[in-house]
Parts: structure tokens; sequence; C-alpha cells
């Protein structure tokens, strides 16, 4: 009984000694990350007022946000009496295991670094890495936001993009427009070009110059193979090549200039 009055006893001196410690520690936490919630929606505000590269609002708003936390969370520590040189150090070798662990995210954070330094490409902007493209939503910390033409979210890490090789199809503000036109080897070959050519100046999105031209790049197996190449706004290029190699096929069509398609001879002989 007596040492049970005394255990009782000594987690009642506890209690009193460390419980205002704690309630601070959890005050300054909760009013902590109330206060990081609101910089960082009056950050969001400020950008949005101001003229700074969508492609930095994101990312500079998380990095600020994350350091702040980290402000919160020491001083959070510091309330409950935890020594800070000592747990600066713990920190330190933690940090060193956590980031061997995670190169990963410590390669795509530094990508992340150098996309908004070099800008290769902002938000808004159409672009491709191998076989993901899409317009450029959001450049995270550590990842990039795209929105395919198909409506598609696809989330790409930072140190992909930083290190390999990356077309972006919306920094300029003209495109060329390449159609690969076969024709018949018996066709007229100055006649489709001057088909193709035809179609293309009746379009108004054409640009004069460079002028359109037409070459013939390949005597391949069944048939001669023409490329066109016209210039037209990055604006207008998907609606410029698909309705003008539609008009090219049927004005082929129309002056008599084959279109070959491969095709297979089978000779059968009579053996007596």
């Amino acid at each position: 009984m007596e040492n049970f009055e005394f255990n009782s006893e000594m987690m009642l001196d506890i209690v009193l000694t460390y419980a205002p410690n704690v309630l601070k520690a959890i005050a300054v936490l909760v009013l902590g990350l109330w206060v990081v919630k609101l910089i960082s929606g009056g950050i969001k505000r400020v950008f949005n007022k101001s003229n700074v590269d969508p492609s930095l609002q994101g990312f500079l708003r998380g990095l600020i946000s994350m350091i702040l936390k980290v402000m919160v969370y020491i001083t959070a520590l510091g309330m409950l009496g935890i020594e800070m040189t000592s747990f600066i150090a713990i920190l330190g070798a933690a940090g060193l295991a956590v980031g061997l662990a995670l190169q990963g995210s410590l390669s795509n954070f530094a990508g992340g670094v150098l996309i908004l330094f070099f800008k290769p490409f902002k938000v808004g902007d159409f672009i491709e890495r191998g076989s993901e493209s899409g317009t450029v939503e959001k450049i995270d910390i550590l990842h990039t936001i795209l929105n395919t033409p198909q409506n598609q979210t696809v989330v790409v890490p930072n140190g992909q993009l930083a290190n390999s090789p990356v077309t972006n199809y919306s920094n300029k503000e003209t495109r060329q427009a390449r159609f690969s036109v076969g024709i018949s080897y018996g066709a007229d070959i100055k006649k489709a070009r001057e088909v193709i050519l035809r179609v293309l100046n009746a379009d108004e999105r054409l640009l004069k110059e460079p002028a359109p031209v037409v070459v013939l790049t390949e005597l391949a197996d069944s048939s001669l193979n023409l490329s066109a190449r016209a210039w037209t706004k990055n604006s207008d290029y998907w609606s410029f090549f698909w309705e003008n190699l539609e008009k090219i096929k049927e004005e082929l069509d129309k002056e008599g200039i084959e279109i070959p398609f491969p095709q297979r001879d089978i000779h059968v002989h009579n053996v007596d």
C-alpha cells in the first residue's frame, strides 16, 4: 500500500512537472501549423496578384512551407526541454541516413531547382519526354504534373526531366509541319509537287516565310516518297496539319496521281 502511494505521488509529481511543458509544446505545434497554413495561403494570393512565374509558385510555396514546419517542430521540441544541440546532432545523423535512403528524392529536388533555374519549360508548355507528353500544369518540389491530350494526369519525377532529353513544342512561336506522301513510280513528280504546294498555299494559316517546299526523300520499294514542309503558328499547328493532310490526299486523287500501297503478286505455274 505504501509502495502504491509512493508511486502515485511520484507519478503526480512527474505530471505536474512536465504537463505545463507538454501543453505548451502542443499549443505551439497546433498554433504554429495553423500559422504556416495561413502564411502559405497568403503567399499564394501574393503570387497570384504579382508577376511571379507560375512555374516558381508551387515550388517556392512548398519549399517555404516545409522550412516553416521544420521550425515549428523544433520549437515544440524545445518546449519539452529537449536540448537543441543534441537534437540537431541526432537530426543531422538521421538526415544523413535518410538522405542515403532517399537519393532518388534528393535527385528529384535538385532536378526541380535546375528546371526552375534554367527554364527548359514552364507551366503551360507542351513537352515530350520519351513516351510521356502533355501540357505542364504544375512544377512541384519533387515532381512535374503533366496533362495529356487524352486528359490524363502524368506525374514525372523532376530528376528524370532534368537528366534526359525533353522536347518543348511551345517555346517557339512557329512550327514546321511535315507531310510524308508516297506516289507511284509512274506518277509525275513535278505535277505532284505542284498539287501539294497549291493546297498548302491556299491555306491562310500558312506562313509565307520560309516558303513551303516539297522534296523527294526516298526511292522506296513501291513508292516515290515526297516530304512537304510548311511553317505555321504554333497555335495553328494541329488543325493546319490534319486538314491539309486530308486535302492533299483529295487533290492528288482528283489529279489522278496514285498513292500506292504494298501489294503482293502471286504467280501460279503449271507443272506438267
